[in-house]
């Protein structure tokens, strides 16, 4: 052991929580299946390591010590709330986990991805999996979600009690899927990940840290999954989608805080290396023939990082691979940006009759994006009473301050022309 020191104990403890939480919990819930027992566990354990950590040393194996004392604390739980032979049974089980675990120079095995695949299986709520993702993996508290995912604490917390119970009464397995059913399983970790990372990329100035808590861990639990599924294009393409679009936060605002839109970035504030990194990772799952939807999400980002050597985007292979995109997913969104897109390549009649096509769309009577492209478009087409209305439409939906202010100055443009 490393000798007593109350701050750099209570530093490695900060740092093992961080880079450790999630695999810890997924360690200690892998048998039991009970992911707040594991929590509760771990959190005792923690306590534990700052009484104990700055008297007698930081231990040579933090997490094995870590893990220890939180299957103690188990057993210490089991006994005080066991009733009858399910509690004699839980008990024997912990105690055999304990045996197995008393070496505390052991490694610790990483079961985070087998908790992420527990944490998406079909039977949680979709809606849930990518909140009791960040809690479960990356220790995220039920205010911190609940902010970002604009649901109240207190709401949030019992629909994540609520998942986690459901993992241990349904016997949820912690386990990587076998090949013929990994590609659906898959897509709901991935799917859940990249939402997160949405909910993060809202907030484009980063003032929020919250928001921006969110995208960044998105990010890291995205290089999880490709270290540990390193042959899954598509985890490739979610990792290549994600840095290309954090790349371009710096740009998506000027010195004054003013929104400033893809067309208009400067290039030179883009970020070179995340986005060589994300063009790495694009060829590389390339190179494995099974294109997904997250692939060619990032193949888009990259036709449009082309105006960093060109000063334009590929407008083309932007619509072709919108097109793609469309065959995958059927998605709407995905039709409104083919619009924006091919306005570019054909010119606003046609963008504008593609936008027409979508009009009984329900889903998109509410979609900010649809009203502000809509609006654009008919601009630049001359059709000005009729691109004032779209645009207080959009101005009406859109929920940042930045962008609404961005839409009130192309109004009042348009107004003035």
């Amino acid at each position: 052991m490393a000798e007593g020191d109350g701050p750099d104990a209570r530093t490695t403890a900060e740092a093992v929580a961080r880079r450790s939480y999630g695999k810890l919990v997924a360690f200690l819930a892998s048998r039991t299946r009970d992911v707040a027992a594991a929590e509760d566990a771990l959190a005792d354990a923690f306590a534990a390591a700052l009484a104990d950590w700055p008297a007698n040393g930081v231990p040579d194996n933090p997490e094995g010590w870590l893990v220890t004392a939180a299957r103690r604390r188990s057993i210490d739980a089991a006994r005080r709330h066991r009733t009858a032979e399910a509690g004699e049974m839980h008990l024997t089980l912990l105690a055999e986990e304990l045996e197995e675990a008393m070496a505390e120079t052991a490694s610790v095995p990483d079961e985070r991805l087998r908790l992420m695949f527990a944490c998406a299986h079909p039977a949680i709520d979709a809606a849930i999996r990518a909140p009791l993702i960040l809690q479960a993996v990356l220790g995220f508290d039920a205010a911190a979600i609940g902010s970002a995912f604009l649901v109240a604490p207190a709401t949030m917390g019992q629909r994540l009690v609520r998942a986690k119970a459901r993992i241990r009464e349904a016997g949820i397995p912690f386990r990587v899927p076998d090949a013929d059913e990994l590609g659906p399983r898959l897509e709901a970790v991935l799917d859940a990940i990249y939402a997160a990372f949405a909910e993060g990329w809202t907030d484009a100035a980063g003032t929020e840290a919250r928001r921006r808590n969110l995208a960044d861990e998105a990010i890291w639990l995205g290089r999880l999954v490709t270290q540990l599924l390193p042959d899954e294009p598509e985890a490739l393409g979610l990792l290549a989608l994600m840095l290309h679009a954090e790349a371009r936060r710096a740009a998506r605002r000027d010195a004054g805080g003013a929104y400033v839109p893809l067309s208009a970035q400067d290039t030179a504030r883009w970020n070179d290396a995340l986005i060589d990194e994300a063009e790495r990772l694009l060829h590389r799952a390339a190179e494995m023939g099974r294109i997904g939807r997250y692939q060619v999400e990032a193949a888009i980002q990259s036709a449009h990082v082309v105006r960093r050597r060109t000063g334009s985007s590929d407008w083309r292979a932007i619509v072709t691979l919108y097109d793609a995109l469309l065959a995958l997913t059927g998605s709407p969104v995905a039709a409104v940006n083919r619009a924006i897109a091919l306005a570019e390549t054909e010119g606003p009649a046609i963008a504008i009759a593609a936008l027409d096509a979508l009009a009984d769309d329900r889903r998109l009577a509410e979609y900010q994006p649809w009203w502000a492209a809509r609006a654009e478009l008919l601009a630049r087409a001359g059709r000005v009473a009729e691109a004032s209305a779209a645009y207080g439409r959009a101005i009406g939906l859109e929920p940042d301050p930045a962008v609404r202010d961005f839409l009130t100055r192309r109004r009042m443009a348009l107004a003035a022309h």
